[in-house]
C-alpha cells in the first residue's frame, strides 16, 4: 500500500516555560481541573510551603538538596516555573558542593514574586 506524504504548514510550538508571570495559570487550571476553590487552596498551601522552605534553605541545613528538590516539585506541580527553575539550580549546586549564595538570592526573588502573585489572587473576591 503506497503512502503519500503531505506537507504540513509550519506552526510554532508553545514555549516550554511561560514567561508571562510567576505562575502558569493554564497549567494550574489543568492540574486542579479548573476548580477555582481548589486552585486557591493549592496556591495558599504552596505560598506557605515555599516561604518556609526558602527560609530553611537560607540556614544551609545538611538536607538542603532534598529541601530544594521538594520545593522544585511543589513549584512544578502548580506552575510556578521560575521558582522550579531556581530550586533546580540550587539543588544542583548543593549536590555539587558549589557556592549557593547567588542561587539562593535568585530563589528568594522568585519565591517572593510567586507569593505576591498568589496573594493578589487570594485577595480577589
Amino acid at each position: 500500500m503506497p503512502y503519500s506524504l503531505e506537507q504540513v504548514a509550519w506552526m510554532s510550538s508553545p514555549p516550554l516555560v511561560p514567561d508571562d508571570g510567576p505562575i502558569d495559570f493554564d497549567h494550574l487550571s489543568r492540574m486542579t481541573l479548573s476548580d477555582n476553590s481548589l486552585e486557591r487552596e493549592v496556591l495558599a498551601m504552596f505560598a506557605g510551603q515555599a516561604t518556609e522552605l526558602a527560609a530553611a534553605l537560607a540556614q544551609l541545613p545538611p538536607n538542603a538538596a532534598a529541601l530544594a528538590h521538594k520545593l522544585k516539585g511543589s513549584a512544578r506541580a502548580i506552575g510556578a516555573v521560575h521558582v522550579a527553575t531556581a530550586a533546580a539550580d540550587l539543588e544542583t549546586a548543593f549536590c555539587n558542593g558549589a557556592d549557593t549564595a547567588e542561587l539562593q538570592t535568585a530563589l528568594n526573588h522568585t519565591v517572593s514574586q510567586a507569593c505576591k502573585a498568589i496573594d493578589a489572587i487570594l485577595r480577589r473576591s
